[in-house]
């Protein structure tokens, strides 16, 4: 079977709470989120999980998805990679959404990229490598990393373009699955947050 790609978005910060942007700016997890990571951990020990034992691990080295990988059980199997970094939101870093549009209406971080930031294409490049690593793995790769980012990740694997990514919302301590049907890119499981109901 063709390598799937597991993607846990990481808990709950107080940035993601309150809306802000949160690129690289290093928040932590709330108390909410450490739970919620726990109890998503307690979920992938379980079938059809089962801990998932010859995944393959990496994780964002900022603390929000390093701290999730290690609170679900994945911390001493993980590798860091930086190419799973948050889109870097340059002059938008902790903004909400209306406060960006009251200086930039109609802005579109899928579509216009970050003032002072990452462009669409230098987040396309990012997801087309993890995509790429994803599919040449020789069994299943589980990654936590960062809502944005994520949702790229998720749009590439489909073979869209970024703007798809807007389109795909994700929550906190969240776990989405990409595969293949008919031996094409799919999706399988996307936002799951049945371990928080």
């Amino acid at each position: 079977m063709a390598p799937r790609i597991i993607l846990v978005r990481h808990g709950q910060t107080e940035w993601s709470l309150s809306g802000r942007h949160t690129g690289h700016t290093d928040i932590p997890l709330t108390d909410e989120g450490r739970r919620t990571a726990r109890v998503l951990g307690e979920r992938l020990r379980r079938t059809p999980w089962q801990g998932l034992p010859d995944v393959e691990v990496r994780t964002s080295p900022l603390s929000r998805a390093s701290e999730t990988c290690e609170l679900t059980g994945f911390g001493d199997r993980a590798q860091e990679w930086r190419t799973l970094l948050e889109w870097e939101y340059g002059a938008h870093e902790g903004l909400t959404p209306q406060e960006i549009q009251r200086v930039r209406p109609g802005w579109l971080v899928w579509r216009d990229g970050a003032p002072g930031g990452e462009s669409v294409a230098a987040i396309t490049a990012r997801a087309d490598e993890v995509v790429d690593w994803a599919r040449s793995a020789d069994r299943d790769v589980l990654v936590f990393a960062h809502g944005h980012f994520l949702r790229a990740l998720g749009a590439r694997w489909l073979g869209r373009g970024l703007d798809f990514g807007a389109a795909l919302r994700l929550a906190p301590a969240s776990v989405s699955v990409l595969g293949w049907a008919y031996g094409a890119p799919a999706v399988e499981r996307w936002n799951d947050t049945g371990h928080l109901d």
